[in-house]
């Protein structure tokens, strides 16, 4: 292949067939991204026999990967409108297909945490540069929202299969070919990649803004950090309590620095729309429940249950059906009706599941179970179409993909979060033999119930007419900017 074959040209004089491989690129970039988290969580258990891991090295395991996506979503976005999106895309699959191999080959957990912050970093440069290529790609609105329809749908089939796949590849193989799996599809993504997806930038990219980025990665590791450790140091050990301190003075520094610049890192002024508050507290309040349930539920099955890693995919496969299913139709409730009643719905459905989980025990009904799964699956089938909608309703469309990232980091954050509670909850019975794992997690559970009641209340407030009033004068505070 000569190098003039490579040269892409402008999207405008692509080929419906051209346009349709460049989906499919994005689309197989965004599965290995979104599967990956879900197949590590499932092989959790594995990783702790082979490596000799502790509860806070599982938790790391999952929470450096969602950590490195939280902090830099934004910041990938924003290079790729200024370097190129095909260039920036490139870069994340080669580190995304250079972390995998070296999770791999990991000798020790404290190896693999630090090949996983590595594949993170690779995975910031993927999801959100893939949803710019394919927006560019297509500029026709019809096509362009079929095709992110085809996208979006995606991410619900990698959350089905990535827990199925996990479990066969562990048990079949060994924890390291959950691993290994990556390195075929990215060396293909990379070639493809390099074939037919044409270059594109932004005609006004947003400026750096490296002291908000230093000041959002400071605040979410230190948080982490502390609560994953903390059980092990002590909550009042010095070192606790000046990692709080970290966090207290870097909010501050954010809230102080960000609103004088031109193009801040977390734009301050969307705060002042209500719907917008409303997605990102939700976005983080359900992802917190998804990482917090897909963590102790991983961990419950597996060394309570004695299941094997592939049966604990398999249970799970009501979850994921139903989010391939109900997605779709979630997002088109929302665009014919607003986000109101796919909210709610998921509000009460995590609310549900975390009460019913409230009863769990060592010998609990794995039919129970299964119905406590298909409240999830209603639950995550139904929320993220409303966390972008509202997300970005009444904003000015010049920025709707900033409140848009906002709204994705949040989901990371919910991640961490979960991962980083729930696991600290149940760290001191995990020695302690199944009756204690599942008492400990009854506070987890409880949490979640008290989160879905969360959810429900601001889909109602949110959808009020004084909710979307503020959001159109959030608007305007924005108006002339391009």
């Amino acid at each position: 292949m000569t190098a003039p074959t490579l040269r892409s040209p402008d999207a405008e004089g692509l080929t419906r067939r051209r346009r349709f491989l460049v989906l499919i690129i994005c689309c197989i970039s965004m599965l290995v991204v979104i599967m990956d988290n879900t197949i590590v969580t499932v092989a959790l258990p594995t990783i702790r026999d082979r490596l000799g891991a502790s509860v806070s090295g599982l938790q790391w395991t999952v929470d450096a990967y969602t950590l490195v996506l939280a902090s830099f979503l934004m910041f990938a976005g924003s290079s790729a409108d200024r370097f190129g999106r095909r260039r920036v895309f490139l870069i994340g699959l080669a580190s995304f297909g250079v972390g995998s191999l070296l999770c791999s080959l990991a000798p020790s957990i404290g190896w693999l945490i630090a090949a996983r912050a590595l594949q993170a970093v690779g995975g910031t440069m993927l999801n959100p540069v893939a949803l710019s290529i394919v927006a560019n790609t297509f500029p026709d609105r019809v096509e362009r929202a079929r095709a992110i329809g085809v996208f979006g749908a995606v991410s619900g089939l990698a959350l089905c299969l990535g827990p199925i796949v996990g479990g066969a590849l562990v048990d079949g193989i060994g924890w390291q070919s959950i691993f290994w799996i990556n390195l075929p599809i990215v060396a293909v993504a990379i070639v493809c990649t390099l074939a037919f997806v044409p270059e594109s930038r932004a005609p006004r990219p947003r400026r750096f803004d490296p002291v908000g980025q230093v000041l959002v990665l400071a605040v979410l590791a230190c948080l982490v950090y502390v609560l994953i450790e903390s059980p092990r140091l002590g909550w009042a050990s010095p070192i606790s309590l000046g990692l709080v301190a970290v966090v207290v003075l870097g909010l501050v520094g954010l809230l102080v620095y960000e609103p004088r610049r031109t193009d801040p890192l977390i734009e301050l002024r969307f705060f002042r729309s209500v719907p917008f508050c409303a997605a990102l507290v939700t976005a983080v309040a359900a992802f917190y429940g998804y990482g917090s349930f897909l963590y102790l539920n991983t961990l419950y099955l597996q060394n309570v249950r004695d299941f094997t890693a592939l049966v604990t995919g398999l249970c799970m496969l009501p979850m994921g059906a139903l989010i391939v299913v109900g997605a779709p139709l979630a997002g088109r409730v929302v665009g014919a009706r607003g986000p109101r009643g796919p909210m709610v719905l998921a509000g009460v459905a995590l609310a549900a599941g975390g009460l019913a989980l409230t009863w769990l025990s060592p010998t609990t009904p794995l039919v129970a179970l299964l119905g406590i799964y298909v409240l999830f699956g209603v639950f995550m089938s139904t929320v993220n179409a409303p966390i972008t909608n509202t997300a970005v309703s009444g904003m000015p469309m010049a920025m709707s993909g900033v409140a848009g990232s906002t709204a994705s980091a949040s989901r990371q954050v919910g991640v961490t979060l979960g991962v980083a509670v729930s696991g600290s909850i149940v760290a001191a019975a995990m020695s302690h033999g199944g009756v204690a794992f599942t008492s400990s997690s009854h506070a987890a559970w409880w949490t979640l119930t008290g989160l879905g009641v969360v959810i429900v209340a601001l889909g109602l407030i949110s959808t009020t007419r004084r909710a979307l009033d503020s959001a159109r004068r959030a608007a305007s505070l924005f108006d002339g900017w391009h």
